[in-house]
């Protein structure tokens, strides 16, 4: 075959026994092309997956032929630089629609200033400890807000719907520059572990640090200075708990969807809001042996096979319920922000070793469904997360217990006798789960009953004694979206603001924060003329 028919990408089927090396991926290239095997480029694997439909596990690959192995060139557009131009940005939250808006603006020698309400990433690890321990909660530093945002100790996973694969292979280009697995730029479903990714924040951060980005931690916004010099109003800066003000030519928010108080604020502005669908549900937790049993078959206790995942979704009506942030070989946490409320969310380290596998099993809510049961047009989302919050912690009896059953006894409508062993540190009590989630006025405990059944079917051996469902999940996304318009990424009605990442309603994960975090970068660097 001539260098002109060789195509320069091609996807593989390798069986678990196969190498995943030059010579064997070139082997199998030419027998497919019926060329000879020195006539076929240096292959480079570029994505990677398992395939455990139809009975048998295999390992799915995508390969490049004849592109150099390593990092790609970068322009001088794309490297971060010292500040030239004399504006500034303001960004608020650290999380990676922040930091990532930061690492955009200094490649356009845009000087900002980052700032965050929790704490750097050690300290921040001891106040998680006091949670987990302790049953005490910072407000200001805890699983959802510090350095990094809410996913430094949330497994770090990178799995991302955006379709365009240069922008979302630039994203964990960077990170593995800074120090996460270059495993990341290949697996379908990435992930950096809890363990890994702080020590990646802090080392983006150091780099932004070097060449003049300024960050401050500690440091709560109670609002923005806006100047009424027409319509729209304009932001000149922001306003902190010290009672210190903060001058800026721009603002960005990117504060996350757990700091309900910045919603607040914003409505005290005169700023609109829009409501949105979210969901919220249980988070569900099987023994790994299990699951890995009923997705690999008699392949899972293979050695190159990881810890298995799942994703299982079901609609009726038009409603759906659905698998969410899956943990394979994780743990349970306590995610609240407020000291009267049981949130829990999943998390796992690099290796992904633990016994437990947890899933959040959520149903999505939408404005119209929290109107018509009473609650607020606008806040309605938070009242109802918060209404749910509160009966977990009242159930679970304080210290951050929460309220549990086995998968089998929820279906059956009871409270259990008894709970198997959990991830899950402060502890589980032992509750009817109907009654905290009827705390909802919502049929969200019927609907996840009935797609509990159907998953069973999904995945026979799923629904079973072993399992645990633990309450409440309620912080899978922002209820509420802050308008943006969509050529500039300002905010319609308080010029200057730049809306960004989970909390404003635009992303749902860290590489799609990212991405919205680059993109807002790209827009200031338009306003200012520095492109």
């Amino acid at each position: 075959m001539s260098d002109r028919r060789m195509p320069k990408e091609i996807e593989l089927t390798l069986g678990l026994d196969e190498p995943l090396e030059p010579y064997t991926i070139k082997s199998r290239i030419a027998r497919i092309l019926g060329c000879s095997i020195d006539s076929v480029p240096a292959p480079v694997v570029v994505r990677r997956a398992i395939d455990a439909r139809r009975g048998k596990v295999q390992f799915r690959i995508r390969v490049e032929l004849g592109v150099a192995q390593g990092t790609p060139a970068v322009s001088n557009a794309s490297v971060p630089r010292e500040a030239s131009d004399q504006r500034q940005v303001l960004i608020v939250g650290d999380g990676p629609a922040g930091l990532f808006c930061a690492y955009e603006l200094a490649c356009h020698a845009i000087r900002s200033i980052v700032v965050e309400r929790g704490k750097t990433v050690q300290p921040r690890r001891h106040d998680l400890k006091q949670v987990l321990r302790h049953g005490r909660v910072d407000r200001e530093s805890n699983y959802c807000f510090g350095e990094g945002g809410a996913g430094t100790y949330s497994d770090g996973k990178l799995y991302t719907r955006a379709t365009k694969r240069g922008e979302v292979r630039r994203v964990l280009q960077l990170l593995v520059e800074h120090g996460a697995p270059r495993d990341i730029l290949i697996d379908a479903r990435p992930h950096i572990g809890s363990n890994n990714l702080p020590k990646v924040v802090v080392a983006l951060r150091e780099h932004l640090r070097q060449i003049g980005v300024d960050f401050r931690f500690q440091t709560r916004v109670t609002g923005l200075d806006v100047y009424d010099d027409g319509l729209p109003r304009t932001v000149r800066g922001i306003r902190c708990a010290d009672g210190s003000n903060i001058g800026a030519d721009a603002v960005v928010l990117a504060t996350g969807h757990s700091a309900r108080d910045v919603y607040e604020w914003l409505l005290n502005l005169g700023c609109t809001l829009e409501p949105k669908s979210f969901a919220m549900g249980l988070r569900c937790e099987h023994p790994q042996d299990l699951i890995n049993r009923l997705q690999y078959g008699r392949y899972a206790r293979h050695p190159r096979l990881p810890n298995a995942a799942y994703h299982l979704a079901h609609t009726e009506g038009g409603q759906g319920v659905f698998s969410f942030c899956m943990c394979p070989g994780g743990f349970i946490v306590p995610s609240t922000t407020e000291p009267d409320a049981v949130v829990v969310n999943g998390m796992s380290l690099s290796r992904r070793d633990s016994p437990y596998a947890n899933s959040g099993i959520v149903a999505s809510v939408s404005p119209e469904q929290w109107q018509a049961a009473g609650y607020d047009p606008i806040l309605g989302g938070i009242e109802l997360q918060r209404a749910l919050e509160r009966a977990a912690f009242d159930a679970g009896g304080g210290e951050f217990r929460a309220p549990a059953a086995r998968l089998t006894d929820f279906i059956a409508g009871r409270a259990s006798s008894n709970l198997p062993q959990s991830s899950y540190q402060p502890g589980l009590t032992a509750a009817n789960l109907d009654e905290i989630l009827a705390a909802a006025r919502l049929p969200i405990g019927q609907r996840i009953r009935d797609a509990l059944a159907v998953f069973g079917q999904q995945m026979h051996g799923y629904v079973t004694d072993q399992a645990v469902l633990v309450g409440v999940e309620s912080r899978t996304s922002s209820p509420l979206r802050i308008p943006r318009n969509s050529d500039s990424m300002e905010n319609p009605e308080l010029s200057g603001l730049y809306p960004i990442g989970e909390g404003a309603g635009y992303a749902g994960g860290i590489v799609s924060a990212a991405l919205d975090g680059i993109r807002a970068a790209h827009k200031l660097a338009q306003r200012f003329g520095c492109v």
